[in-house]
């Protein structure tokens, strides 16, 4: 049997990788049920249907990310606490935070669920001859129907970080991959044998979200020999507000990666049409696997940077850094390099009959692969000031990252270089955005008191 790791080991590559090997594998699975709903989309219901999901998808996303601010954030404070050895305080404010982000994704319920409609035809105003009614109304349907559940979503997100933050991070990839599973058999159920189309897959997608919501909950309420669990509630709201500050930058990325999703689409239907949507709908399928990673690396790793970080253990968060800086590197070079060589056939999955779409995606695919070379400097680094509790500045790289760069990008590069200049504007934006956060790194590295460098020794003799 395995030893078991606790936030304040030394960790070796080795014990990296088996602390985050799971919120890796969590995010990954999660991602790759999202593609198993555009799969039976774009095949058993058509690509308006496909286009119309991904028209609205963005809107969904901005709603649900609620959940990863305040779980991001309230990990890290969370901690922060243990590492301070304040075990109360973090329960108590585990649980505060968590009946808080529930009861704000009733009132994100209430307050987006009638807006749907109006924003899929604004969408589809822009370019009426390229677009359909079946577009439009696949996109209100899709969209309410997830609305309406749009807690399960924010919950589902907000629990993941705390399964790291207990030290029992596997427990939580079990509960993604039974969702995950539940969410494709509905699936095929939904779509492919009662014909439901984009409802189907939207009641198989709440369906697993359910599972994500109530499981931990259970968990974490009856779980007294954790390291946290859910108790009496603080009554502190500035917690809540804390959590949410220093999430600000995961809500700030997530909100900012949909804006430029719904930005591409305007320009995609301006240059191609429907297709162009369609594309970008896949290339975001495939997108998702691969910064889900990243995403769960710098999941997985946070709450250690945090425990550390609140026990002041300066020589671990070195450590941590150096490993990490090398780990995404490396991982960069590797996804770069798959995804140019597998374009082809990612893009033959979901668009085998229709030959048009499947040639673009192909082409646009492979200009998109290079900008997993420097994505995961910019993600990690974000989650590492997270970790550090300095949301300003992990909010900046992230709205510097997903918006402000890539909002210059796509409008300018397609004026020099045609329809190519969209894909190329986020290798451009995530190039910009890595050098920012080396720089950071390297100007706040005296203040929390790690070195990205090694101190060199001079000789007196």
């Amino acid at each position: 049997m395995m030893e078991k790791i606790h936030l304040s080991d030394h960790f070796t590559f080795r014990k990296i990788f088996r602390f985050t090997i799971s919120p890796i594998l969590m995010m990954l699975f999660t991602s790759i049920y999202w593609i198993v709903d555009g799969f039976f989309i774009s095949n058993y219901v058509g690509s308006s249907a496909f286009a119309g999901v991904n028209l609205i998808f963005p809107v969904i996303m901005i709603v649900a990310c609620v959940g990863f601010m305040f779980g991001s954030g309230g990990a890290a404070y969370v901690s922060k606490k243990l590492g301070e050895q304040d075990k109360e305080g973090a329960n108590r404010a585990f649980t505060l935070i968590t009946i808080s982000t529930f009861v704000i994704g009733l009132i994100l319920t209430g307050i987006f669920f009638f807006l749907v409609r109006p924003i899929a035809q604004a969408f589809a105003s822009i370019n009426s001859i390229e677009t359909t009614k079946e577009m439009i109304d696949s996109a209100t349907l899709y969209g309410r129907i997830m609305i309406g559940g749009i807690s399960l979503y924010i919950m589902q997100g907000y629990f993941h970080p705390f399964f790291s933050v207990n030290e029992k991070s596997f427990h939580g990839f079990l509960f993604t991959l039974v969702s995950g599973l539940t969410n494709m058999l509905l699936d095929y159920l939904l779509i492919g044998v009662a014909k439901l189309n984009v409802a189907g897959a939207a009641i198989a997608s709440l369906s697993g979200m359910l599972i994500s919501f109530v499981g931990p909950l259970i968990y974490f309420s009856f779980g007294r020999n954790h390291l946290i669990h859910l108790s009496r509630p603080a009554k502190d709201l500035k917690i809540v507000l804390k959590a949410a500050i220093n999430g600000s930058s995961e809500f700030a990325s997530n909100v900012a990666g949909s804006i430029i999703n719904i930005v591409f689409n305007i320009q995609l239907l301006k240059y191609l049409g429907e297709n162009g949507v369609s594309a970008y709908g896949i290339i975001a399928y495939v997108c998702f696997v691969f910064f889900a990673i990243f995403i769960g690396y710098s999941v997985g790793i946070a709450p250690v940077i945090g425990y550390n970080y609140g026990a002041k253990n300066h020589a671990e968060l070195t450590n941590i850094l150096r490993k990490s800086l090398i780990i995404v590197g490396i991982v960069g070079i590797v996804m770069t390099t798959s995804s140019i060589f597998l374009s082809n056939p990612f893009s033959y999955i979901f668009a085998n009959d229709y030959p048009e779409l499947h040639k673009l995606t192909s082409k646009a695919m492979m200009i998109y692969s290079f900008c997993y070379l420097f994505a995961g400097f910019s993600m990690f680094g974000s989650a590492f000031f997270t970790a550090l509790s300095n949301g300003l500045i992990s909010l900046l790289i992230s709205f510097c990252r997903t918006l402000v760069f890539q909002l210059i990008a796509v409008f300018v590069l397609p004026l020099i270089m045609g329809v190519d200049g969209i894909w190329v504007s986020i290798i451009v934006a995530e190039f910009l955005s890595m050098a920012m956060t080396m720089t950071f790194m390297f100007i706040y590295q005296h203040r929390y008191g790690y070195q990205i460098f090694p101190k060199r020794e001079i000789n007196t003799i």
